[in-house]
């Protein structure tokens, strides 16, 4: 079993380029199924979630091919229209194919996914958006059986909570349905909006993303197209916790500065100048971390919930108390445990982290729980003296690409044993 071996309290300098956002380049693999014909994905992650989503789609009758950063995918052909307990069961984001695999065979079937274990996590949103489409739905041993008797028809859908996912699904599903979708309290992240971008590079009809309601006008066929995945602004945010940790200046290549303001403004609550220049930024940070008396998790344009065990990484070293409220997930600090054993002083009281930072982390024998806890006791281990190792790792692979060789190329004493 692999596992990442740090050598901490090391300074960082340089430069590295972020990659591809996990959480678009995921939803637009299962878009592609929707095309009859050969999509170009630009600036794919090369990440676990991606093999697997691969593998979904070679298993359902799709031609896949990578070279570098470029994903192919020929849809011409699919054949099937059921994914596997194995290949659901390896990926939290395999929910996301539903609604394209309905949308392009006009039925469906799949097992409860997996992924990270953050607690409640329902597909009812998706299951109950896509029964007013005219999905019929029933459940069996485990497995959900979706049937399509006519076509999907566009109706009006509101959301009781801005699920991404479910939000995403929907769109997937109304693009080739009949008529018109009209999605109200929808999710307005970023990454819906370069799900969009693609999909209507393909001959979709979207408007909207970004706001509350987004209006999907349904077309018979989408063609062939080429698109490039938005940066990550997950990654990009660990990269500039891990330099405000470790006392470092670093630069950042491959960054959307405007999807990341609630990020970057608590960066600079606690003392960490970003300077802003187009796609690249350089982060300065202070002598001292400062605390920030409370951060809580929203939907964006809140502070995001992948970021939180980020920054409450980040105020286990500040001068002072903070306090983390996380609001989307209840089982969000299952990482909080192994933070500790590195020295920090953090509590939890239900969905509330109260951080006393102290001056200094020192190395142990930790475990990912998730993949950006997995990301911030990495993070962590930079800044702690002494030793760390850090087991079952293949939760930080589902998400990052190369962490082990970006961080080294900025000095830190980094490797995979």
């Amino acid at each position: 079993m692999a596992e990442i071996l740090i050598n901490g309290n090391k300074k960082l300098t340089g430069k590295i380029s972020v990659q591809g956002a996990k959480n678009s380049v995921l939803p637009i693999l299962a878009g592609t199924l929707l095309i009859k014909g050969e999509c170009e994905i630009h600036n794919c992650p090369n990440i676990s979630d991606v093999d697997a989503s691969v593998k979904i789609l070679e298993a359902l009758g799709c031609k896949c091919s990578k070279q570098n950063d470029c994903v192919t995918v020929d849809a011409s052909c699919v054949t099937d229209y059921k994914i596997s307990e194995d290949l659901m069961r390896e990926m939290r984001s395999s929910v996301m194919f539903l609604g394209a695999i309905i949308g392009r065979m006009g039925k469906a079937v799949i097992s409860n996914p997996g992924g990270c274990e953050l607690g409640p996590r329902p597909i009812d949103l998706h299951l109950l958006a896509l029964q007013k489409m005219g999905v019929q739905i029933t459940e069996e041993h485990g497995f959900l059986y979706c049937d399509v008797p006519n076509r999907l028809n566009g109706t009006e859908i509101h959301l009781s909570f801005p699920s991404v996912g479910a939000t995403e699904n929907i769109i997937l599903a109304a693009v080739t349905a009949s008529g018109t979708t009209v999605i109200h309290n929808a999710a307005k992240e970023p990454e819906i909006s370069d799900l969009a971008d693609f999909l209507n590079s393909a001959g979709a009809k979207i408007c909207g993303c970004g706001s509350d309601t987004i209006y999907i006008e349904g077309v018979k066929n989408l063609h062939a197209t080429s698109h490039s995945i938005i940066p990550d602004r997950i990654v990009a945010a660990t990269y500039i916790s891990a330099a405000a940790v470790t006392g470092s200046e670093i630069y950042l290549d491959n960054v959307m500065p405007s999807h990341m303001v609630s990020c970057l403004s608590l960066f600079k609550e606690s003392g960490c100048d970003i300077v802003v220049c187009g796609k690249r930024l350089k982060v300065i940070p202070p002598k001292r971390l400062q605390r920030i008396p409370t951060v809580r998790s929203l939907v964006h344009p809140g502070f995001p919930t992948d970021a939180g065990p980020l920054m409450i990484t980040m105020l286990s070293l500040a001068d002072g108390t903070s306090i983390f409220v996380e609001n989307i997930f209840e089982n969000r600090f299952r990482y909080v445990g192994e933070l500790n054993r590195l020295g920090a002083n953090i509590k939890i009281q239900g969905k509330t982290a109260i951080i006393e930072g102290v001056p200094k982390l020192w190395g142990a024998s930790c475990k990912c729980t998730d993949l950006r806890g997995g990301a911030a006791i990495v993070v962590a281990a930079l800044a702690a003296e002494g030793q760390t190792v850090i087991g079952e790792i293949s939760h930080i692979l589902r998400g990052y690409d190369d962490i082990v060789g970006n961080l080294s190329s900025l000095g830190a004493d980094i490797k995979i044993i």
